[in-house]
């Protein structure tokens, strides 16, 4: 009785909580719950039906038959872990005369969308299942998708009150066992931290926070995660979040999909080589048309220098700040497209863009050959793999754009040796980014 009196107390000022006594097979009960979790009328009808199935003429064990047929018997009842099953959802059903507690799952209500096509990532040949904000129907997908008697899942409740659940899974005889000892060590370590977004449970991991390059792939889709796991990284699902987390991040992540595999292996390697042409468009060509404007003309041949010239020739400003105005203009109408309604999203950003576009070249604000480096730039920006790895991208274009303004073509090398050289010295777990991970389950990689 004292540990249902705590519970009441702790839990009680909250209208949603109730507290309901009845007799179940001529036996006192409590029954405590969230009303939003549940529907309570139905959940005690299916208690009825599975009571009625234990004959009470049988005085002997009666009780234990009682409590076995309608749910799970809480041996170690405490505040703490009856509390925790509430919040998860279950009734617990607590017997007056014994003073026992019973684990009950209810008529649950549907608080998650049903598996629709992925939002994010567009398929065009494959599976279109994605995943969703309910942890067991996303591990189910990918049970089904992988359907492998070798894949294992690890949970961990997260969080000062452990609410909070992650699930690790993994391929039992393909994934890295460094790997996957480092993630279960850091999470074990950090498990009162509170994760509720992607920062905090990369500080649970122990990420830098300062990283311009995501440590983690997100993926709403099955087969990416099958693809991951048969390359023997580990997959993480965190409850509420319709996405897959797969460790490590590699450099190859940017041009390579499971869906490339749907078609002629010729067109899958011409694929990911434009993805590399569209990357490398995007860091370098603002920071070339900079440098060879502003510091190195001589290097053009003379009628394109002479067609520059006369396309800049009442433009007030430098190079670098023209680039710079533009950019920033496309990137506000970047924001505003993610921001906006779908219905007048598109429509708005497209009408600003072309508007905009025509005005400051009017206005003699900008080149017309800005126009198209930036359209290009815009363009290329979305041929990599996954919208994480295209902000990276995004940001590193400035870097070489500023050192282009100041020392040219020089500055430009030099741009991307330091970006080579960042890539080249992060790791996740002991797993450098560069490295290139071949699927382990299959033999043609």
């Amino acid at each position: 009785m004292d540990i249902v009196n705590k519970i009441i107390n702790r839990l009680g000022q909250d209208s949603d909580f109730f507290r309901y006594k009845m007799m179940l097979s001529n036996e006192p009960v409590l029954l405590l719950g969230y009303q939003s979790f549940m529907s309570v009328a139905e959940s005690i009808n299916v208690l009825h039906a599975q009571a009625a199935r234990v004959d009470p003429s049988e005085h002997d064990g009666h009780r234990s038959r009682l409590k076995d047929s309608i749910g799970q018997i809480i041996e170690d009842p405490s505040e703490d872990l009856i509390v925790s099953l509430l919040l998860r959802g279950q009734l617990v059903i607590w017997f007056e005369s014994e003073d026992a507690f019973v684990d009950f799952h209810p008529y649950s209500k549907v608080l998650s969308r049903s598996i629709d096509a992925p939002v994010t990532e567009n398929v065009l040949r494959g599976s279109i299942s994605a995943f969703v904000e309910d942890m067991e129907t996303n591990i189910g997908l990918i049970r089904k998708q992988a359907a492998s008697e070798d894949l294992r899942t690890q949970s961990y409740g997260l969080g000062p009150d452990r609410q909070k659940q992650i699930v690790l899974i993994y391929m039992q005889n393909l994934v890295i066992p460094n790997l996957l000892e480092s993630i279960v060590n850091r999470i074990e370590s950090n498990i009162g931290m509170n994760v509720q977004n992607l920062q905090q449970l990369s500080a649970v991991l122990g990420f830098s926070k300062w990283s311009t390059i995501t440590k983690f792939n997100t993926t709403e889709l099955p087969q990416e995660v099958e693809r991951a796991l048969q390359k023997g990284k580990v997959v993480i699902l965190l409850d509420r979040f319709p996405f897959a987390l797969i460790v490590p991040s590699l450099l190859t992540d940017m041009f390579a999909v499971e869906n490339d595999r749907n078609f002629l292996i010729v067109f899958t390697y011409l694929t990911r080589l434009l993805r590399i042409l569209g990357v490398l468009t995007n860091i370098i060509i603002p920071g070339l048309y900079v440098s060879l404007v502003s510091i190195n003309p001589d290097m053009l041949r003379i009628e394109i220098a002479l067609t520059i010239a006369r396309s800049r020739m009442d433009v007030p400003y430098p190079s670098l700040v023209e680039t710079l105005l533009l950019l920033l203009i496309l990137e506000l109408i970047f924001e505003a497209s993610i921001r906006l309604p779908r219905s007048i999203g598109p429509t708005l950003t497209m009408v600003g863009g072309i508007i905009l576009g025509q005005a400051v070249v009017s206005a003699k604000l900008v080149s017309n050959l800005l126009i198209i480096v930036l359209a290009a730039t815009t363009i290329s920006s979305s041929t990599v793999v996954g919208f994480h790895n295209s902000l990276s991208i995004r940001l590193f274009k400035y870097l070489i754009l500023v050192l282009s303004a100041l020392f040219g073509l020089y500055g430009l090398v030099a741009g991307m040796v330091v970006i080579c050289a960042y890539m080249a010295s992060l790791n996740s777990f002991g797993i450098p980014y560069v490295h290139i991970m071949k699927s382990r389950g299959d033999a043609n990689g």
